[in-house]
Formats: structure tokens, sequence, C-alpha cells
């Protein structure tokens, strides 16, 4: 079976507001599924990104409406003008819901998985956020850790029914946390909202070393969650966590939450974070955006998110060593230091957290992202937050 059989073609003459596409138009330069699927191995022609639409909202809670997202963001992405760069982005088409759910969830899976193999970044459009457990399954066969990131203004558990509750946009979270086997390294959620979210649910991220950080937090200081999206393989972004005054196209959408351009930043972090994977954006509803003001930010976050991946820096570190300032101190009462590295192409900064007892054969440390400021916390004595919680999660 090949990725096209998962696909329904497209039509973009619907998606130009013109006569026709400009040369520097999204329009012009993406290879779209319309007569014929793209060539995914032809080494000249071989995506880097792909765009996968779907047509599922079985699983979206309160949010019916949602299968018709993909097409609805295309018309605006598609006009928009990409940047100083040269675009290598496919659109697979649309993946049709399923006889049932769980079908629509297996043909994500599996075209996620086949993509990243492939070394093609996907771009999930479409469908509730319980297609981020289908996002993270895709990864099972990888043989690697993974560390998820998921912008939401609530976090998407049940804690009254953990190990024995329905897989939608609402319990999601549980799934994969409870998934077997287990491979979830590290699970942050941004941008979260403390009156949507449950003192119980809160403390189970403290004990499980979990990432929070509220909006308040994040409120005219964004780069503080840049080192936690820069550390995730995958990223879910619920379209639900943006004001509903500025994107109103969500049945649940809130009158408080991030700005259009703060979702925008966001979502370049994630494209000039090397390690990223994969991205989706869920629960936009075209139902509830008649003047298409949702759709059209959703289309530039998407943008955003390609302009960040083309403009990487590939500087995980420590490769070469020359290309990095490393930074050594010690803790007060501690006999270890500790080492923190910035990058000379990006200045962005990463800390070494050791694996005591390894449990790693090739690797003594790991690298997490981190701030400057976790660095001045070190040279005053103090440990900082996310090296003991990286710390716990390597025993």
């Amino acid at each position: 079976m090949s990725l096209a059989d998962f696909f329904t073609p497209l039509s973009t003459r619907t998606f130009c507001s013109g006569s026709d596409f400009y040369n520097t138009q999204f329009g012009k330069v993406i290879d779209a599924y319309e007569t014929s699927f793209p060539d995914m191995e032809d080494p000249t022609r071989k995506p880097q990104i792909a765009l996968i639409g779907v047509e599922e909202e079985r699983g979206a809670v309160n949010n019916a409406g949602t299968r018709k997202a993909p097409d609805a963001i295309r018309r605006y992405l598609y006009n928009l003008y990409h940047g100083d760069y040269q675009v290598r982005i496919a659109d697979l088409g649309n993946i049709q819901a399923g006889a049932s759910v769980r079908d629509t969830y297996v043909a994500l899976r599996t075209v996620i998985e086949e993509l990243v193999k492939q070394d093609i970044l996907p771009i999930v459009i479409g469908g509730g956020q319980d297609l981020t457990y289908a996002q993270y399954t895709a990864y099972e066969g990888l043989e690697q850790r993974v560390e998820v990131a998921v912008i939401d203004a609530r976090f998407d558990l049940d804690q009254d029914n953990a190990e024995d509750t329905e897989l939608n946009s609402q319990t999601y979270l549980n799934h994969i946390i409870l998934h077997q086997p287990d491979y979830l390294f590290n699970l942050s959620n941004l941008a979260y909202q403390t009156y949507l979210v449950s003192k119980e649910s809160i403390n189970m991220y403290d004990k499980l070393f979990f990432s929070a950080m509220r909006i308040g937090m994040m409120a005219g200081k964004l780069d503080q969650a840049e080192p936690l999206i820069r550390a995730a393989d995958m990223v879910s972004f619920d379209i639900g966590a943006i004001r509903a005054s500025e994107a109103p196209g969500n049945a649940n959408a809130n009158p408080n939450g991030l700005y259009g351009d703060e979702a925008c930043q966001l979502a370049r972090y994630a494209g000039m974070s090397d390690k990223c994977t994969s991205i989706g954006f869920y629960e936009y509803n075209p139902t509830f955006d008649p003047m298409g003001h949702t759709a059209s930010l959703a289309a530039q976050m998407i943008w955003c998110f390609v302009d960040g991946y083309y403009n990487r820096k590939n500087d995980a570190p420590l490769v070469p060593k020359s290309a990095y300032i490393i930074y050594r101190t010690t803790l007060e009462n501690d006999d270890y230091e500790l080492v923190f590295v910035k990058s000379k192409k990006s200045d962005r900064w990463w800390m070494q957290v050791p694996y005591f007892g390894s449990k790693s054969v090739n690797e003594r440390y790991y690298w997490v992202p981190c701030r400057y400021e976790d660095y001045q916390q070190a040279v005053s004595g103090d440990m900082p937050d996310l090296w003991w919680k990286t710390h716990q999660k390597l025993q």
C-alpha cells in the first residue's frame, strides 16, 4: 500500500483568489496532489515538508465541524507569499474519515510514521485534538524517546477515570501517558489557564516531572516558552488556546488566551527547532468562522512554522565544539558541576544533565534546552528546576 492510497486529491483552483497564483505564492510552489501524487522518491523533488488534511470530527468534543478545516485553511495558506528561500512542500491532500474514528487514527499514524522515516516533516491540519494521539503513536516504531509539547488552554485529562476513558479531544493525554510501550520522555503544556485546569491535574504533572507553563507566565515574556518547544519532537496546537476575539472559529473558544501574533511566534519557535519532526493544528471549526479570520490566522501560523523551518540553525550541541561556548558552574555543597553551552550561531542555550546509573549505552549526557536565566540561577547557587526534573526522568 502506498501513501497515495490514504488520500483524496485536491482542486487547488478553488483556493485561488484571482485568475492564478503569482510565482512566489505558496499556491504556485506547493506540489499538490491533484491528478498525480507528489514524487516522494526523487532526491531532487522530494519534499521537505508535507501538508496533511484530516476530515475527521468525531473525537472533537462539542466542536462538530472540524472536518471542514483543511480546505478552509488552504484557501488562505495558498495565497500567502513565501520568504526568501527555496520551498519544497507537498500537499498530499486529505485523509477522509474512516468507517470508525479508530480507522482514521490508524491512517494518520501510518502516514506520519512513513513521512518521518523519510525525513519529511508532516504538518497536520484539521480535526479534533484527539488526533494528537495518532500523531504520537506514529513514533512508536521509531525506537526513540519522545517529547511532546501541547499548546492548549486546558489539560486534556480525565482525572476521575484515568485508565478507562474514551479517547476524544478532552481525554487524549490519558491515552498518551498510559500508552504501552512507554516511550514518552516529557510532556509540556503551554499557555494553560489556571481556572480551566484542576488542582489534581497540576499535581499529577508535578509528580510525573512534566512541564507546564500558564499563560500569565508567558505574557510579555514569550521567549520563556521557547526552550520547552525546542525540546519537543512533536507539537500539538489547539486553536482554542487563542482568545475568541482573535480566533472565533472554535466552539470552545475562551475570552482569554494567546493573541494572534503570540500564536504565530510559538509556531515559528517550533519551526526553528532542529528536533521537531511533526506538528498539528487542531480544533479549527469553519462553522464559527464566517469571516474567515481564524482560518487566515491558522494559515499565517503555518507560514510562520515554515519560515522557522527554513531558518533552522542546525546547532543542536555539541558538534563541532568550536561552534559553542561552554560554561561551568558548581552549586554550593555539591561535588559535581553544572555544564551549560551557548550556540554561537543562534545564542540559544542548553544544559547538560548526566545519566546517573546510565540507562543509555551510547550516551553519558542529555542536553536539555534552557534559557540564560537558568545559567544565572545556577551561578547564584540555586539548582534550576528544569535540571532537577530532567534528572529525575533520567533515573
